[in-house]
């Protein structure tokens, strides 16, 4: 039952951003969209919270950097490391993608009726916090 509602979000999400001009972000991006720190975060960190393989990370930031959604920038704290962080075109995609949510959630609740709506964000909540208790990062 989750499943139809996550795949939905995620075509009107593209939908929605190609409408706004980023036609060239698709949603396997989001997954590197929606971990990136605002600091910058590690290919490491973004492969565990995305749960996917470091070379499939790879592959996404590389191709989010060509088409300029994301730039990868020494790491202050180890000169070694490299961070991956938003440009500004990466920046205006993911507040159009925030934008968008909040249309499909209004849009949703008033589908099924805002307390409906409500109870059911509730419940979701609940049920984060019963899978992930010590308040860490759910695996998104």
């Amino acid at each position: 039952m989750l499943r139809d509602p996550t795949l939905t979000i995620n075509e009107l999400v593209s939908k929605g951003l190609a409408a706004e001009g980023f036609d060239d972000f698709r949603p396997a991006h989001g997954t590197i969209g929606q971990h990136i720190a605002d600091e910058g975060s590690r290919i490491t960190e973004l492969a565990e919270l995305a749960q996917m393989s470091k070379p499939a990370i790879v592959y996404l930031v590389n191709d989010l950097e060509q088409l300029g959604y994301v730039e990868r920038v020494p790491d202050p704290a180890d000169g070694r490391a490299k961070l991956v962080r938003m440009t500004e075109r990466g920046v205006r995609a993911q507040r159009a993608g925030r934008e968008i949510v909040v249309r499909i959630e209004r849009d949703w609740a008033e589908l099924i009726g805002r307390e409906d709506f409500d109870t059911m964000i509730d419940l979701l909540g609940r049920l984060h916090e019963a899978l992930w208790p010590d308040g860490g990062e759910s695996p998104r």
